[in-house]
């Protein structure tokens, strides 16, 4: 990359290496902005006469062409591509969805710094048209060969950044008490409700039950009757693990036993269960206050139709302190 003062009339097909505000502030143009022959009179008519530019060699990639091609490669799902000023690119949801953010392969492509790309946090929610992510480039120009190896890295190990939308999202609640399931819901329906409205969703089928093994087992099976994208279970004892009512109730409908114990405060008493494809969660305490807690970690994902491991619970320690 060149970079050299020359005079407007020779600017023309330049990029500028500097933003060029007129006498008392006003921006005329911004910095990489490729001239041409209508911004070479503008200026001569703001009596300007020379301009500090620079010019692509071979071997070398325009910024903006570096960033739309990262931008391609990197993601997938319901985003769109807007490119902005400045060697960006930003990626917009285009419809109410949750990201899944492979941290390591971003690691790996920002170590390259000819290209940095900041994100959203894994399983976050994002509302449509809302920004999830930028990529951006070193100034005016990436070298081909450089560009080439982090697209191949990409194009091995696939997307960075997917959005899955979270459409059509049903979600059962079921409220547990050792004495009432009246008091159960009278407690935390306010702060379920709230907690979904967070993602744009309203409780589908709500059930309130005793909290023994065969009565939790009837209020499960009855919501899951109604064919959930997800299954909340609110109670008002704090388990002491699977072995306790809900998970033994979990059990005999035949969950599989996800994860029992989350890195992450609030929420620590995680109990993460699959009935076939429907998740259910108990979250003990969690549903006393909206404040953020490891559910709003994991709902986003799970309401997307995605199936949380083990092992990404246990990746939430890091950042999992949110008290």
């Amino acid at each position: 990359m060149l970079t050299e003062t020359v005079a407007i009339k020779a600017s023309t097909g330049r990029i500028l290496c500097t933003t060029i505000f007129r006498t008392g502030g006003k921006k005329l143009l911004a910095k990489g902005h490729l001239m041409n022959d209508d911004d070479v009179v503008m200026l001569e008519g703001e009596g300007m006469n020379q301009v500090w530019v620079t010019r692509l060699e071979e071997g070398e990639v325009s910024e903006d062409d570096a960033v739309l091609t990262v931008a391609q490669e990197m993601a997938c799902g319901c985003m769109e591509i807007r490119l902005a000023a400045g060697g960006r690119a930003n990626l917009f949801a285009t419809e109410n969805c949750a990201l899944l953010v492979d941290d390591d392969l971003l690691k790996q492509i920002n170590c390259a710094a000819t290209i940095v790309i900041a994100t959203v946090t894994n399983f976050s929610f994002a509302a449509k048209g809302q920004r999830v992510a930028t990529i951006k480039s070193a100034p005016f120009a990436v070298a081909a060969a450089q560009l080439e190896a982090i697209v191949s890295i990409l194009r091995e190990r696939g997307a960075i950044v997917q959005a899955r939308p979270i459409n059509n999202s049903n979600v059962g609640v079921l409220y547990t008490d050792l004495v009432h399931c009246d008091r159960a819901r009278h407690l935390f329906e306010n702060v379920v409700r709230q907690r979904l409205e967070r993602c744009n969703i309203t409780p589908s089928f709500v059930l309130g039950a005793k909290e023994d093994v065969a009565s939790v087992v009837k209020g499960l099976n009855h919501l899951l009757m109604s064919k959930p994208t997800v299954i909340l279970v609110a109670s008002t004892t704090a388990p002491a693990g699977p072995d306790d009512v809900i998970g033994r109730a979990m059990t005999d409908i035949g969950c599989h036993m996800e994860r029992f114990l989350a890195p992450v405060e609030p929420g620590n008493l995680l109990l993460l269960g699959y009935k076939d494809d429907v998740p259910i969660i108990s979250a003990p305490a969690c549903y006393r206050s909206a404040k953020p807690n490891v559910v709003d970690l994991i709902l986003p994902p799970l309401l997307a139709r995605y199936r949380v491991s083990g092992w990404e619970v246990a990746c939430l320690g890091h950042g999992g302190l949110m008290a």
